[in-house]
């Protein structure tokens, strides 16, 4: 998986545990120097007290729960000044490096899209080998199960333009880190 995020231009992280996932994020703090993120609800998450550690750290954590109470207008501009994303995956698949993300209330794609630097952790877990895997993992879910919006995600934002120049970050991160935590649910 790490060597499949390199290839497309990811930034991978491998680290055993949740305490050295968070040292991770850190390192990325102090690197990008961040003030608000914009954060997934999800059990990966939970599992890294990412609430607790964000709060030591000085940043603002926007997520659903804060964000729904608000006017409509006041949570598009607080989403729009983020610094940071910080999701978890539905899956990850390996041969492609890619994040599947289903989107959903607490999951939203935006903190995936809308801050100029994403980090994904996820865990070991998540990761299926490829493609079909995820396909079989759909089906098994039945299609009463099947999200709405599921999306792959392959690397930092990308487009072209007429001279075929590669630019990075356009439409979307130019920066994308995924963490990947060994020990992941099986060790909490």
């Amino acid at each position: 998986m790490a060597e499949e995020v390199r290839a497309v231009g990811g930034r991978p992280w491998v680290v055993s545990n949740h305490e050295e996932a968070r040292q991770k994020l850190k390192q990325l703090f102090e690197q990008f120097t961040p003030k608000t993120a914009l954060c997934w609800q999800h059990p990966v998450l939970e599992r890294l007290h990412l609430t607790e550690f964000l709060a030591a750290e000085g940043l603002d954590k926007l997520e659903y729960d804060s964000l729904v109470a608000l006017p409509e207008s006041e949570q598009r501009t607080l989403m729009l000044t983020a610094d940071i994303g910080i999701s978890s995956a539905s899956w990850a698949i390996a041969e492609m490096g890619s994040l599947a993300m289903a989107s959903q209330p607490g999951q939203e794609r935006v903190a995936s899209l809308l801050p100029p630097i994403h980090v994904a952790v996820i865990e070991a877990e998540q990761i299926l080998p490829d493609l079909y895997d995820l396909f079989d993992r759909l089906q098994e879910a039945g299609p009463e199960n099947i999200p709405t919006n599921l999306v792959l995600i392959t690397g930092p934002s990308k487009t072209g333009d007429l001279e075929l120049k590669l630019t990075t970050g356009v439409h979307g991160p130019g920066e994308w880190h995924v963490i990947v935590v060994r020990e992941g649910a099986q060790g909490s």
